[in-house]
């Protein structure tokens, strides 16, 4: 396989704001129109009814979607040790993707929550961005993105939360928060 990227960077998208996945996708969703391979992974998150998991199906064989996490919330004080297992596999098979080069973009979204709530290491994480394709553009997303994170990355995008109309006790729409 030729890469499609000369020099692949690494993309960081964190903040206390709405529209970190949705920037990621953004990305993807350009690549893909360039004939770019995607793979996507959702640390934290799992159900099949995203609309991410839609669109994988329609985008074809150069976009996919894994789910790594498990239904429901995690606890930020006592995370469960199977959410801990699950982000630490995923976290090794994201570092095998990384460096193979087999796909063009990794996006690991929701990886730096998983950093927050321990279920990862943050060293781990900076091992697989030393370790990654020189070609892979590599994205991270979630809040709360640490400084030694910040410093590794080429590209810091911070969403901050100004307004949303969950605060008025809106509900999430389908097709557009999910």
């Amino acid at each position: 396989m030729t890469p499609a990227l000369q020099q692949g960077r690494v993309q960081i998208y964190t903040g206390n704001g709405k529209g970190k996945t949705t920037a990621a996708l953004g990305l993807a969703f350009r690549a893909a129109g360039r004939g770019l391979t995607i793979h996507i992974m959702h640390f934290m998150k799992y159900d099949p009814d995203y609309g991410e998991m839609h669109s994988a199906q329609r985008m074809g064989g150069n976009w996919t979607v894994e789910q790594v996490g498990r239904r429901g919330f995690v606890s930020l004080k006592n995370p469960a040790q199977e959410d801990i297992d699950l982000a630490q596999a995923a976290l090794l098979r994201a570092t095998v993707l990384a460096s193979t080069g087999d796909f063009d973009i990794l996006i690991l979204d929701e990886i730096i929550n998983a950093l927050h709530f321990n279920l990862v290491k943050l060293n781990d994480v900076l091992d697989l961005i030393d370790e990654k394709a020189p070609h892979t553009e590599l994205v991270l997303t979630g809040r709360n993105a640490p400084q030694q994170l910040i410093d590794a990355a080429d590209l810091v995008t911070e969403m901050r939360d100004i307004k949303h109309y969950y605060d008025a006790g809106q509900p999430a729409r389908i097709g557009i928060e999910s």
